[in-house]
């Protein structure tokens, strides 16, 4: 056989050519010859040279002419699920199975509660530190529950239904412990401030494990109603493989939704410890409204509906129009888990049909916001495609927003119907295509070609914040690493990771796609629960269809659009801050008024009832309830805001468009 020729290959430096490896699936420790002399592919970078490649087959360099033109190849989503699986098996606390598949971890945290009375062994620990977080740990659990109902098939398929549920049950076993009594449920188990101060593995603890709960002297209307809605999604999702277990996880869901809802109040008001860690910024209301129609989805039962749907206005579920959905605000998914009741009953939700529409109406004002068709009032991205809410676990809001995108597309898909944004009409394949788009950019499609999900691919993070993936093994290293011995030697270390931390989400790049594989850069290296829960769904979906035909995704031009006879202006409403004086919860809401009209706005009368704060941003008339532009603003030109800000307890105010003139 005659000796294959040398193919000369022109690039800039060393490190392009292992980016181009990468994107091609190459391993990254091949041979070259470089003027006579073998060199790895990890040497130092050098000034534009000419490598000779001697081939070990002519499709090498076919493949790395592909990978040049930066187009990824069909990433395997089956095998990303299963890594984001390892990672909650590398977040488990308490006594390990023998047949675990994570081999670096130990028994950890065996004593939890115990000082208090009550067994609290289990659960998870919520990112790269050892607390149990109650609002996250919850949330995860009902994520990872959502997608066995929308996606159970596609499990069963990929054959990992059983390790899922084994995931969702090592979660509802630890919140069906820590619900001692109808009304108090313990929601905490570390101390955040006492944990952070030390680096050391979970089987070495040495941090206090102080618990804590809600009861009705110190209720946690969030925490007891997101475990509620665990619950009721995990009760779902067993009830076909495990009915006894099904029914006992819905006897605790009602309690403690009843609980949540007779004994209302902000969960960190009553518990300090969580406030600088996990802060109810949205409140209680949206909780109270999301457990209750998990509670329908499980059950059926219309009181659940009825709750829903009276109340729909005073709890924000109808007023909130949002850009994003996490551990904290729930309103984004509550409003996508409604619109599913009406496709799937139709006319048979009559008595509560219009009040779904406007659930509905805001599930996709959120969807269009992702998919950048909504007017303006959308979601940021990077200039690399990937969506931003966040400078902090920016990666959280992607993968719960990929879930509802995911989701909300198939139940269109199965209706026959579209989704009609203000900036044009999205066809279900788009918006699946757009969901995969963030999937792709997590798993390496993206500037950096790095894989955001540890242990995916040959490009991930190696200097993950996490304190068991920074320190050795026991089995590795049987000796105990100390407090300040494990910051000393290992949170410092320049070193890459002992322990790959398979499947965790870190919290991914900036606002620009720039990412410092940094331990100390918690903000952005950090895994946690509640950032891989709604990726478990979302990997299953297209792991069963990863072929993508669909045409390419054009978002529409942020251009006004013109009024088609209502109102000139398009009101979204959030609240930026919340807090409590005299046993009152108030809350900061922030209106931007937009001028879709087409036209600029000469004159501008607008009616705000149920006001009872100060408001900034408008001028008030001699009229009730009347007010008209500030006295320094005399138009409002086309496609411009006008910002109110007010301030008051209770419902958000009503504000509607009386009068106004165009130029």
């Amino acid at each position: 056989m005659p000796r294959p020729r040398a193919t000369v290959l022109h690039v800039v430096d060393h490190g392009d050519l292992i980016k181009l490896l990468r994107r091609a699936g190459l391993s990254l420790n091949p041979v070259f010859h470089y003027r006579g002399r073998a060199m790895a592919a990890t040497m130092n970078k050098t000034p534009a040279t000419t490598f000779l490649l001697i081939p070990a087959a002519a499709s090498l360099v076919l493949l790395l002419a592909a990978a040049a033109s930066v187009e990824a190849s069909a990433f395997d989503y089956a095998g990303a699920f299963d890594k984001c699986l390892l990672f909650f098996e590398a977040q488990r606390s308490g006594k390990l199975p023998a047949d675990r598949l994570v081999r670096w971890r130990g028994d950890s945290a065996l004593t939890d509660g115990f000082s208090q009375g009550v067994d609290l062994v289990g659960g998870y620990y919520d990112s790269g530190d050892h607390v149990k977080f109650g609002l996250p740990m919850a949330y995860a659990v009902t994520m990872l529950s959502w997608g066995v109902v929308e996606f159970e098939k596609e499990m069963v398929d990929g054959n990992k239904l059983h390790r899922v549920l084994d995931a969702i049950r090592w979660g509802t076993n630890y919140f069906v412990k820590a619900h001692t009594q109808h009304n108090a449920l313990w929601v905490q188990v570390g101390d955040g401030d006492s944990d952070h101060l030390c680096w050391e593995r979970a089987e070495d603890m040495s941090t206090p494990r102080t618990a804590f709960k809600i009861d009705i002297n110190n209720p946690g209307s969030e925490v007891a109603g997101e475990t509620a809605a665990a619950l009721a999604a995990a009760a779902k999702a067993f009830k076909p493989y495990d009915r006894m277990y099904s029914d006992l996880l819905l006897l605790h869901s009602k309690q403690l939704f009843t609980f949540a809802d007779t004994f209302r109040g902000k969960y960190d008001d009553s518990l300090q410890s969580a406030k600088k860690f996990y802060p109810s910024a949205s409140g209680y209301q949206d909780e109270l409204l999301w457990a209750a129609a998990w509670l329908y989805e499980a059950t059926g039962d219309e009181q659940y509906l009825r709750y829903v749907s009276q109340n729909a206005e005073a709890f924000g579920g109808t007023g909130w129009a949002v850009t994003e959905f996490s551990w904290d605000n729930k309103y984004a998914g509550l409003q996508v888990l409604l619109s599913k009741v009406l496709f799937e009953q139709g006319g048979s939700a009559a008595g509560y049909a219009d009040t779904l529409k406007q659930y509905q109406a805001k599930a996709e004002f959120f969807l269009c916001a992702c998919l950048q068709k909504n007017n303006g009032h959308n979601v940021k991205m990077t200039p690399g495609g990937l969506m931003y809410v966040s400078d902090w676990s920016n990666m959280q809001y992607v993968s719960s927003s990929a879930f509802l995108l995911t989701v909300y597309a198939d139940y269109l898909a199965e209706s026959r119907g579209t989704l009609r944004c203000p900036d044009g009409e999205v066809k279900p394949a788009e918006i699946l295509r757009f969901a995969r788009s963030q999937v792709d950019y997590v798993l390496g499609k993206n500037p950096k070609g790095m894989s955001y999900m540890v242990g995916y691919g040959s490009y991930y993070p190696t200097h993950v914040h996490h304190r068991g993936a920074s320190i050795p093994s026991i089995y590795a290293m049987n000796a105990t690493v100390g407090c300040m011995e494990g910051f000393d030697k290992y949170y410092n270390s320049k070193n890459a990771d002992p322990n790959v931390l398979h499947g965790a989400l870190v919290g991914g790049p900036d606002a620009n796609d720039a990412y410092d594989d940094d331990r100390c850069n918690y903000q952005h290296a950090e895994p946690t629960l509640a950032g891989n829960a709604p990726m478990s769904g979302v990997f299953a979906r297209l792991a069963a269809s990863p072929a993508d035909n669909t045409p390419e995704y054009t978002p529409a031009p942020n251009a006004p659009s013109p009024s088609n006879g209502g109102s000139p202006l398009e009101f979204v409403h959030t609240v930026t801050n919340t807090w409590k004086a005299n046993g009152v919860d108030y809350y900061r809401h922030v209106v931007t008024a937009k001028n879709t009209c087409g036209h600029a706005i000469t004159y501008l009368k607008l009616q705000i009832k149920e006001l009872s704060g100060e408001i900034y941003g408008v001028s008030r008339t001699n009229a009730k309830d009347m007010y008209e532009f500030p006295s320094w603003m005399t138009r409002l030109d086309a496609g411009a805001q006008l910002t109110i800000v007010y301030i008051q307890g209770g419902p958000a105010a009503k504000i509607a468009v009386v009068e106004y003139k165009t130029a």
